[in-house]
């Protein structure tokens, strides 16, 4: 799961957290906090609520990028920009069990970042056409494979995921999904079911939703 937009300070904020801890107890296991409009403090603030309201499951609280946030509010690993630092850098001062993760974007970056090591998976896309992401081009599902074949980390596939389309990207050779409107258009009172059709596919080979 990745967050969806909100304003600092506002009804907005708090209804994102209630859909952090709704996401964390129904079993989602990356929830990635990701606000660039935020500034420092308030995004620590975010993040040690995150923390707070996924406390007793198995969900991982990510930070986008923000290293320095991610160590600071107590968060369980942080999710690398295609041109941020090495992940080495990152490893060498984060705690221990720190999650790392980075986006890539096509089989030959994939590879390299693994090659380089201290990543313990990768997020390629955008493979479909995503409002989150208007006007980048969809790299579309055989790019996907390709980049599962090269690289030898897990892979998760982002970009216009839905739950008709996540057989295809299973087949793919991907081992999961990163979404923000899968996990964020519908009710809270929904999310358990999404993620158990979500985990279904990938725990399932020729499951359909």
């Amino acid at each position: 799961m990745i967050t969806a937009a909100a304003r600092a300070g506002t009804d907005e904020e708090r209804i994102l957290v209630e859909r952090v801890g709704a996401a964390a107890r129904a079993g989602v296991h990356l929830i990635q906090i990701r606000q660039p409009q935020f500034e420092g403090g308030a995004l620590t603030r975010l993040v040690e609520r995150s923390v707070m309201a996924a406390k007793g499951s198995a969900a991982r609280i990510m930070v986008n990028d923000r290293v320095d946030v991610a160590i600071t509010a107590g968060a369980h690993g942080v999710h690398l920009r295609g041109d941020s630092m090495q992940a080495a850098r990152v490893r060498a001062i984060a705690p221990r069990g720190f999650t790392i993760g980075r986006s890539v974007h096509s089989p030959v970056e994939g590879a390299r970042v693994a090659q380089e090591g201290d990543l313990d998976y990768v997020i390629f896309g955008t493979v479909f056409a995503t409002r989150s992401k208007p006007g980048v081009d969809a790299a579309g599902i055989d790019a996907l494979a390709a980049v599962c074949a090269t690289v030898a980390l897990p892979v998760l596939a982002v970009g216009g995921m839905t739950l008709g389309r996540l057989q295809a990207v299973a087949g793919a050779g991907a081992a999961g999904c990163a979404a923000v409107g899968l996990f964020a258009d519908g009710p809270l009172a929904d999310m358990a079911a999404v993620v158990r059709q979500t985990t279904l596919v990938f725990d399932t080979p020729g499951h359909v939703p």
